[in-house]
């Protein structure tokens, strides 16, 4: 399995990196994991569009979604689309939300996608899915991906949650957001620390925890510092990196 950093820049893009988007590979099949904002670009310098075989969304915030729409135009206009819907999962009454941001009139987007809920668990190409409700103010889902004994888990965004830590059991790779600096007034169950990134890689028992999804205002370094005070195997994520899992 092999994970691609399309963009990592929490809450929206940033100078250096678009937002929330992940390519997950195995065995020629692929999986965009969030298309936020600006990360259709970026994935174009990583992948020809056509190849991407299905899209899985944590939520419906604007970071993590809002890409579908020039998906949606390359598909359509490009003239270089198979013609096949590519697969669309997500929490329910994604359909209607993104035929809203592509087009006010929210027209459906059914010629390009095949739509379908967040399962708890599925199989998707090669991967076996699963996935958790998270704690955030709306409906977000984390989701592990195993192919042939290798695990990827992907926290979406969220507060401290026992139910990503149970996902995450013995995953080879916690990506994990780390959107909230450290400090006494943070709103519960919207985001994680660095610390708490760490917290949750060390208590899932993870080999490896990725940081992502920092906004551009908060200090990377700081949140990465935090996640190893906890967890020293963690590192922080680039754009266009990969890694082997």
């Amino acid at each position: 399995m092999r994970l691609t950093i399309v963009g990592c820049s929490g809450s929206g893009p940033g100078p250096t990196s678009a937002a929330s988007s992940y390519l997950v590979e195995h065995d020629g099949f692929r999986v965009l994991l969030d298309l936020g904002n600006g990360a259709f670009g970026a994935l174009q310098a990583l992948a020809d569009p056509d190849t991407v075989d299905a899209v899985y969304l944590s939520h419906l915030h604007a970071d993590h979604c809002l890409d579908v729409a020039p998906l949606v135009v390359w598909h359509r206009y490009s003239g270089r689309a198979s013609g096949r819907r590519l697969p669309l999962i997500a929490p329910a009454g994604a359909d209607r939300r993104l035929a809203r941001a592509y087009d006010g009139d929210g027209a459906p987007l059914t010629d390009v996608f095949d739509f379908a809920v967040t399962p708890v668990s599925a199989v998707l190409g090669p991967f076996q899915v699963q996935t958790a409700r998270t704690a955030h103010p709306v409906e977000c889902h984390a989701i592990r991906l195993t192919a042939h004994g290798s695990s990827l888990v992907y926290t979406g965004d969220t507060g401290p949650c026992q139910a990503v830590v149970d996902l995450a059991w013995g995953a080879d790779v916690l990506l994990a957001e780390a959107a909230h600096p450290e400090r006494d007034d943070l709103p519960p169950d919207l985001h994680l620390t660095g610390r708490q990134a760490g917290e949750t890689a060390a208590a899932a028992r993870v080999r490896r925890l990725l940081v992502t999804h920092v906004p551009p205002w908060v200090d990377p370094a700081a949140q990465l510092a935090d996640a190893r005070a906890v967890f020293p195997a963690a590192e922080l994520v680039r754009p266009g990196a990969t890694y082997q899992i």
